[in-house]
């Protein structure tokens, strides 16, 4: 008898996992199938771009505008509204912290009156179909574990981000492209020494075919597209077809479902290879619509490149989009590099909207512009310095939706007169979750995999629909 058949027969494991096979096949096809998944009601969304601005956006400075931070300009803040808070250590030990008011003009803009700063022309112009959160406030007063809270609904690496999510619980919407792709850019003065770590895409404990894919900024966005010298189609299928026969009888002796995830991805990486040299080809798009990006939307890899992208992966079935940009950490060079960031990012960002708008696709594409947190309502440094700058500030902080059966023209929650704490309407990002995933058509409670013994979700025990912030 044969050492595997040996294994088999013998091992309590290999018994379980072969009885079960039948129905792990069973499930997995399930999974991979086009037909929705999970709807626990109608969807007013069939689609996510999260536009993630790593580092933290200041709020203060952009969308939550602050009187009081002007009147009291270079005073210090009230203990009474720190109260001993926790910061990070650039500013845990900082015995001075005078208040800063904006560096730019906010102004009200369109019918809705919404705040936005002069450094966000592009996103002011567009003001009434956004809605604007102000309220949002976090756990984590450092990077990496915040935007993973954002990301993930835990503050540690190892749960399935939200794409991930939306890919087990709503299957795919196309065969040619990844459900889930993440999109990574950073500023070209590498001001910002944030990094892209693989878990902010990651699956988690779901099946690996539920991975976000990582387009690359520079070369062929996945590498391999083109087949090796003396290898045409006819012989790459014949190669998969042999490879797929073999995976599959190992698949059958040992019951691994990721044997059966390999697979899948052998096949999407075939498909590929047409369809992605498709997408990025953008030799018919009308110039007027490239120029709504902003004039680094041809320079690959840039935050431009990327938000058209995004529009052309979910016009082609891609189902979540997740484009990060790093360069938002004005921790001594506030009043030099938050200009070049809203310049970087404004025109794009408004121009994704506006192209969405005018294909139809906006309405059922939701569309989240957000960091991780703010930035604080006092300075960092010193008053007159050459490096001024601002801290992290989990307490509060500003994100805006378009689309997607968000309540277009409407701001929601209010902070207190310094811009320090949510005052009304408190979002968590475990509610900014619930919500999501709502207008695609989920209950946020009951989407949920079983894993080392107990049903995960993707809000953990937490979060509430913000429901004034829906159409």
């Amino acid at each position: 008898m044969r050492p595997p058949d040996l294994a088999n027969r013998l091992t309590r494991r290999a018994l379980l996992g072969n009885s079960a096979l039948g129905v792990g096949a069973t499930a997995l096809s399930t999974l991979l199938a086009n037909d929705p998944i999970v709807r626990h009601h109608a969807p007013r969304a069939k689609r996510v771009i999260w536009l993630f601005q790593n580092g933290g956006p200041s709020h203060v400075d952009l969308f939550d505008d602050k009187p009081m931070l002007r009147r009291r300009h270079g005073q210090q803040i009230p203990d009474s509204v720190v109260r001993n808070r926790r910061f990070s250590t650039m500013t845990g030990n900082q015995t001075d912290r005078p208040c800063v008011g904006a560096i730019a003009e906010i102004r009200r803009r369109g019918a809705s009156g919404a705040t936005v700063s002069t450094l966000l022309p592009h996103t002011a112009a567009i003001a009434d179909r956004l809605c604007f959160v102000k309220s949002m406030h976090t756990t984590q007063v450092n990077h990496a574990p915040a935007i993973t809270f954002c990301l993930t609904g835990s503050e540690r690496p190892g749960r399935p981000t939200m794409g991930s999510w939306l890919s087990y619980g709503l299957g795919r919407a196309t065969e040619d492209l990844p459900t889930f792709v993440a999109l990574t850019s950073r500023d070209r003065e590498a001001s910002c020494g944030q990094i892209f770590y693989d878990h902010y895409w990651g699956s988690g404990f779901l099946p690996t075919t539920h991975q976000g894919v990582k387009f690359r900024g520079v070369g062929e966005p996945v590498l391999y597209l083109q087949d090796p010298t003396g290898i045409d189609r006819a012989h790459r299928r014949e190669m998969l077809d042999d490879l797929a026969a073999l995976n599959r009888e190992r698949a059958r002796q040992i019951g691994d479902p990721e044997i059966d995830t390999r697979v899948a991805q052998y096949e999407l990486a075939y498909r590929m290879q047409t369809s992605v040299p498709e997408l990025t080809d953008l030799s018919r798009e009308p110039e007027h619509v490239l120029a709504m990006y902003g004039p680094d939307v041809r320079r690959k890899g840039s935050y431009a490149y990327n938000c058209l992208m995004a529009r052309r992966l979910v016009e082609r079935g891609t189902r979540f989009v997740q484009v990060m940009h790093a360069g938002w950490d004005q921790h001594r060079n506030l009043y030099s590099q938050l200009e070049i960031q809203c310049r970087d990012t404004d025109a794009p960002s408004a121009g994704l909207v506006l192209d969405l708008a005018q294909r139809g696709l906006l309405d059922d594409t939701l569309v989240i512009w957000s960091g991780e947190f703010g930035r604080t309502p006092f300075l960092q440094g010193k008053i007159g310095s050459r490096d001024q700058g601002r801290d992290h500030h989990p307490y509060a902080f500003s994100l805006w939706l378009a689309g997607g059966g968000s309540r277009a023209g409407t701001t929601y929650g209010r902070t207190d007169e310094f811009g320090f704490d949510v005052v009304e309407q408190p979002v968590t990002p475990h509610d900014l979750q619930a919500t999501v995933l709502l207008l695609l058509g989920i209950d946020h409670e009951r989407l949920t995999y079983r894993f080392q013994g107990r049903r995960y979700r993707l809000t953990d025990v937490h979060g509430e629909v913000t429901s004034g912030v829906l159409a």
